[in-house]
């Protein structure tokens, strides 16, 4: 169990203190002739919260070549391993909307070859494990499981080969963006290549922030 952790405040008799303490549940107040302390449980932190995502996480970075149907990009795209530390399945979400990644949803990865023009993704594995091939049929497999964050630059394919009963993602996007799921067609393609370049460089890496990995290799 955690030590209680307290706040104090020193109040001169002939003052007030700024606070109800009514309201404050349990106190103890020592007095001397000048002036009263007035000692209440609860007000402070003992510490800091602890971080949810890994010390020093980097992630693996893939630049993926177009293929002819999927545009992918020539931004790389960005996998942290293990970067959640703490229950992924209850954080992730947060993580995201704290670095400016709203729009979450929670699913699986479609068993088809698909990518998004117009729209950066990032995927946090919040429960399971799935083997996932990104940047299409000439792409890599990678095996992503919980806690591990995937972030997709607009235009990267990616098909869910394998996944366990269990698997499931958090896919979040960054602010003002439009989802659209194309497949890998030449028409599309074409379309592709005209709308990718116009998608926006998010303000910040969706798992460390805006002085993370993302905002360096995405220049």
């Amino acid at each position: 169990m955690a030590s209680p952790s307290f706040a104090l405040i020193c109040v001169p008799l002939n003052g007030r203190p700024r606070l109800d303490l009514r309201q404050a549940g349990m106190w103890t107040c020592v007095r001397n002739k000048d002036a009263c302390a007035v000692l209440i449980p609860g007000l402070l932190p003992l510490e800091p919260p602890m971080s949810v995502v890994r010390d020093n996480a980097e992630p693996l970075a893939i630049v993926f070549e177009d293929d002819g149907l999927v545009p992918n990009n020539i931004l790389p795209f960005l996998v942290y391993q293990g970067a959640v530390k703490l229950d992924p399945e209850q954080t992730i979400e947060n993580l995201f909307e704290e670095n400016g990644w709203g729009g979450t949803w929670r699913n699986g990865v479609y068993d088809y070859l698909h990518y998004h023009a117009t729209v950066h993704e990032v995927l946090g594995v919040a429960r399971g494990s799935a083997r996932v091939r990104f940047g299409g049929d000439h792409g890599q497999e990678l095996q992503i499981k919980a806690g591990d964050v995937a972030i997709l630059p607009a235009g990267t394919g990616h098909q869910c080969i394998k996944a366990s009963g269990d698997f499931c993602v958090i896919g979040a996007y960054p602010p003002g963006s439009k989802m659209e799921i194309t497949r890998a067609t030449p028409e599309n393609h074409a379309k592709a290549l005209k709308t990718i370049p116009k998608v926006a460089l998010p303000p910040a890496d969706p798992v460390t922030g805006k002085d993370g990995a993302l905002t360096r290799l995405w220049r």
